[in-house]
């Protein structure tokens, strides 16, 4: 178990590369992977292979969790039993810290096989704040929340999302992991200036970046996670991280799952980019 602190650029840990991995350690390009993002729902099932698997790279490289079926802004009560499993996973592996999605995915007995988007209201900013002040009292610590990517927006909207996420971040003193590729395919679908969005988060509480790439399906795009990071999101990329400094990034693939080696050149990227931040840092 490491106790290294996250830095540079990971990529996410998916089941497929787990071998790959793990016979690696002789591969210069793996054995430099500064640590892995899993989707903690992956692994909770006690013992199996992902189990035994997940503790080996537990052993080897920092983790961090990320979580897709709380239904963070659900009106149900929270699982509990979900949040102590993860939190007992967290003890065992010794994770950095657990993040989750700022949206809902289920409502009374019914459950959608998607992060559905929220109304950008004062009433959902008091219910969001209070629910992530709940699970952060569970976890013993300020967990991430993530800006969605979305399809449809809500006519009842009182604000902008950046501004809804600000506001967020601020009451439930939570931090951010900001999905560059989100807020760009946001930002086309909507025909919005991601400039603004980019303006009025908090850029101090950002403490994780994802990078992913998209579908574009002519009349939108569709955050697939199942191609190279765009151009477009490097270039926002790289300006955010010029302006705020080296954020711990990583690379999200989940869809027509490449090699290995795919997403470890789109690492070397994202570490280049970092290095420059930090470079323009120390020159300032």
């Amino acid at each position: 178990m490491s106790n290294r602190l996250i830095s540079g650029a990971g990529i996410g840990l998916r089941i497929p590369h787990i071998h790959d991995i793990l016979a690696g350690q002789n591969d210069q390009a793996i054995a430099n992977i500064p640590w892995f993002e899993i989707v903690v729902d992956n692994f909770l099932v006690e013992g199996g292979f992902n189990r035994t698997a997940l503790r080996a790279i537990s052993e080897r490289y920092p983790l961090i969790f990320h979580g897709v079926a709380l239904s963070l802004a659900s009106l149900n009560p929270l699982n509990l039993d979900y949040l102590k499993a993860i939190k007992s996973l967290k003890d065992e592996t010794g994770a950095e810290w657990y993040s989750e999605h700022l949206s809902f995915s289920s409502s009374g007995s019914s459950h959608f096989p998607d992060l559905l988007p929220l109304p950008y209201t004062e009433e959902t900013i008091a219910h969001v704040s209070e629910r992530i002040v709940q699970v952060q009292d569970i976890m013993g610590e300020r967990m991430l929340i993530e800006n969605i990517s979305s399809y449809v927006s809500c006519q009842f909207n009182e604000m902008s999302e950046g501004e809804f996420i600000a506001e967020i971040v601020q009451r439930a003193d939570c931090h951010l992991l900001l999905d560059i590729n989100n807020a760009y395919v946001n930002s086309v679908n909507f025909g919005e200036h991601l400039g603004d969005y980019l303006s009025r988060i908090p850029a101090s509480a950002v403490k994780q970046i994802h990078l992913a790439g998209f579908t574009d399906k002519d009349d939108f795009l569709l955050d697939a996670h199942n191609n190279p990071v765009t151009d477009e999101v490097w270039k926002v990329y790289a300006a955010f991280i010029r302006d705020n400094g080296p954020i711990p990034s990583m690379i999200e693939w989940d869809s027509d799952l490449p090699p290995l080696d795919t997403l470890l050149k789109e690492r070397a990227i994202a570490e280049r980019l970092l290095e420059s931040a930090q470079q323009i840092g120390h020159c300032a």
